[in-house]
């Protein structure tokens, strides 16, 4: 960053395509390649780049991860990132955004990396569509650039719509993954499968089934589309600060002779279950109680647990993280950190299908706020009335 760039003119050596640099307030043109000004942050808003200028003070710098953050939120399911040779890990949560949002995410494969950093990082979300060499993915982007269900150019009737064809996916879900989609969202399913169909390149649902049904990688790969989880660590500031403040305490203090018990719903990859152990410790000390707690974290995904047990995350999670707590409760591993050990005594972790399998009891706090949203009213229903059941008199309730 403090050095001048030449890479404006470097790339405009290799290629027709015109080469800009970003200004602010520049409005995307397409079949146009924008590069970031040195020490600048860079964002996309309704299809105006933004710039601003990158703060020495405010620690690790992740300008993928802004970028691609923005991206995801401006353009939804017409964003497409892709993760070339780096060192680090910005990226990682950007490409997270983007999946979150409906878009398409390409990682260069570590062989033909010079710096394998940033792809290795990013491969390891298994959020990655291709991984693929540099050469082979220009083919993979037009092909799915092109296809009717990810331009929408064409209307075309909407899969779930496709009554026969939805229930042998679903079917097919179910006799792989013991998950039953049945009454998710249709909305949210709608747009997972298109999303399916775009990347696997067949035409229509019936020939998606039939691909389905010759490829049990793809049935997992759908599996994971379906359940991918919006977490970071302390999210919404706001409702992390009023729980430190307000709420915490009063639980807390409320029962000062016995085991208090947390239950984390849709915990995904942990990140929420060891934000709240945190709290819940620095509360402790501020208020001088020494208290045993257990925290129940639970996720219909085998994979998100296994990940979230280990209580090991990519350096960028540093951006979400105060540096005091991130030196009190984190230790550098290799590339990544790790959760300090008493942190991860607290917490554990399990497999648990909310509306099918028994609920915890005499919980004190419940929080479930990466789940509701993607099920129909009646199993939203379902899974109140399971809270209702687990919580404590008097106890706490925090959805997303």
């Amino acid at each position: 960053p403090h050095y001048k760039s030449l890479m404006v003119e470097l790339l405009s050596r290799k290629t027709d395509i015109p080469v800009k640099r970003a200004e602010d307030n520049m409005e995307v043109k397409p079949n146009h390649i924008y590069l970031i000004q040195p020490k600048q942050n860079l964002t996309i808003f309704h299809g105006k780049l933004l710039l601003k200028e990158q703060k020495q003070n405010e620690g690790i710098n992740l300008p993928v991860d802004i970028f691609l953050r923005s991206l995801a939120e401006d353009q939804g399911e017409h964003s497409i990132a892709i993760i070339l040779s780096g060192s680090g890990s910005d990226g990682t949560r950007g490409i997270r955004a983007i999946k979150e949002n409906g878009g398409l995410v390409i990682v260069q494969n570590e062989e033909s990396s010079k710096f394998d950093g940033m792809p290795r990082a990013a491969i390891s979300t298994g959020l990655s569509d291709f991984i693929l060499s540099p050469d082979e993915m220009p083919g993979q982007l037009i092909s799915y650039i092109q296809h009717p269900y990810a331009t929408r150019q064409q209307s075309h009737e909407p899969v779930i719509e496709n009554e026969k064809g939805i229930t042998r996916v679903f079917s097919l879900l179910r006799s792989r993954t013991k998950v039953d989609f049945t009454y998710y969202k249709p909305s949210t399913i709608n747009r997972r499968i298109e999303r399916r169909i775009s990347v696997t390149q067949v035409e229509n649902l019936d020939a998606y089934v039939n691909y389905l049904e010759t490829n049990p990688v793809e049935v997992t790969s759908l599996y994971k589309e379906l359940l991918i989880g919006v977490t970071s660590f302390f999210r919404d500031t706001k409702v992390m600060k009023q729980l430190e403040e307000e709420i915490m305490p009063e639980i807390i203090k409320k029962s000062p002779n016995r085991e208090l018990r947390f239950w984390i719903a849709g915990c995904s990859t942990g990140e929420e279950a060891y934000t709240l152990a945190i709290l819940a410790r620095e509360v402790m000390e501020r208020l001088k109680i020494s208290q045993d707690i257990k925290i129940f974290a639970t996720d219909i995904d085998r994979d998100a647990i296994v990940k979230a047990g280990s209580g090991i995350y990519a350096e960028s999670i540093a951006a979400d993280i105060d540096p005091k707590i991130l030196g009190k409760y984190f230790y550098k591993k290799g590339e990544n950190y790790q959760i300090a050990r008493n942190i991860r005594e607290m917490v554990v972790f399990a497999p648990h299908n909310l509306v099918k399998d028994p609920p915890f009891t005499r919980i004190d706090f419940v929080s479930c706020r990466n789940l509701l949203i993607y099920l129909q009213t009646n199993l939203q229903q379902k899974a109140l009335d399971m809270f209702n059941f687990s919580l404590q008199p008097g106890g706490v309730l925090l959805l997303g």
